[in-house]
């Protein structure tokens, strides 16, 4: 299979720039495998889809204000770092601009005073550096302060304060993501409350989410392709209920493709989801078998992406893209502050 096969027009002007002024107010396109009929409705109906029995599972990671720009401690050269995983205590795998700039044993200071000092260790895979940081008190307090919401690259402007409360799932927990689970920026406290009071049962694991997430597949060949490492862990509560679910029948729902690529690591050939803590490289694209996904709700991904691969291995790649044409001459929004689709 080739790349080329997963591209599609996109006008520029239908790349989201905000999020919706509510959560839930944002178009939902439904998609129905069985018939291939497509509607258009709005997020808050997505739980018209849910049924009694069902279990939604939902990735509570929580995104760090990963961005940090700050100085060459020698020279006052500007520098930005973008932290991209975490190797242990204070040291971060990071993307540095300008790369040229920063060697190991160099410093760069960030904050008034240099309320935060990074230190180049070594370098690392992909153009990143590994980098130790200190400062008085908690790293992520520090952080929170200092440091803005990693938007993604299609997202053409400034971060602003207001993107700590929107590019962030009202669930978050588990701090380490450096991009959000975009299909679950669109839930609302009052929405889960309302699943639970159908009957569906609400489970949360944990995805944290790299900057891989945004590089673009460099080969011809699907095959070809490597994807980035992530962490995940399962909780005993998490996969009790998920098996449980599916034991009697209901359909195991994933809220994004991190919920869905994490379920499906953790899921082994009896179909049965294992709690505990691992990482995952796993690539889903068309002709690959979910062990434990029915349904899934999402975003509409970028052309040529993993992402999409991975929706069209659910659906099939025709009929994914027939949905995704649809969903621009209707003028859909697209990517992380977007509109949704549910798979049916």
């Amino acid at each position: 299979m080739n790349v080329s096969d997963f591209d599609y027009l996109l006008p520029e002007e239908l790349i989201a720039q905000q999020p919706s002024e509510q959560r839930d107010g944002c178009r939902l396109l439904v998609v129905h495998r069985d018939t291939g009929l497509l509607e258009h409705r709005h997020f808050s109906d997505v739980i018209d889809y849910l049924n009694p029995g069902d279990c939604l599972v939902l990735n509570d990671s929580k995104v760090i204000p990963a961005r940090l720009f700050g100085t060459k401690e020698g020279t006052g050269a500007h520098i930005e770092f973008l932290l991209s995983k975490r190797i242990k205590d204070n040291d971060w795998e990071t993307l540095v601009r300008p790369g040229k700039r920063l060697r190991p044993g160099d410093f760069v200071s960030f904050g008034e005073n240099g309320q935060l000092r990074a230190q180049i260790l070594s370098n690392g895979d992909d153009g990143t550096r590994i980098v130790r940081f200190t400062c008085d008190g908690s790293f992520m307090e520090v952080l929170e302060k200092l440091g803005s919401m990693p938007l993604p690259p299609y997202i053409e402007r400034a971060s602003e304060d207001s993107d700590k409360d929107r590019y962030q799932t009202v669930y978050a927990k588990n701090e380490g993501s450096v991009a959000a689970p975009t299909a679950g920026l669109h839930f609302t406290p009052e929405l889960l409350e309302k699943a639970k009071a159908k009957g569906v049962k609400v489970a949360f694991l944990t995805l944290h989410v790299g900057i891989g997430t945004f590089r673009p597949v460099k080969v011809d060949k699907i095959e070809d392709h490597h994807m980035h490492i992530e962490e995940y862990t399962v909780s005993e509560e998490c996969a009790a209920m998920m098996n449980e679910t599916k034991q009697q029948g209901g359909r195991i729902i994933s809220v994004g493709t991190t919920a869905c690529r994490t379920m499906e690591s953790a899921t082994g050939e009896d179909g049965l989801i294992r709690a505990g803590s691992g990482s995952t490289g796993i690539f889903i694209y068309p002709g690959y078998r979910f062990k434990m996904l029915d349904c899934l709700i999402t975003n509409f991904h970028l052309p040529k992406s993993t992402l999409l691969m991975l929706v069209s291995a659910l659906y099939s790649k025709d009929d994914m893209l027939r949905a995704y044409e649809t969903a621009v001459s209707e003028k859909y929004r697209f990517f992380s502050y977007g509109d949704a689709m549910i798979i049916l």
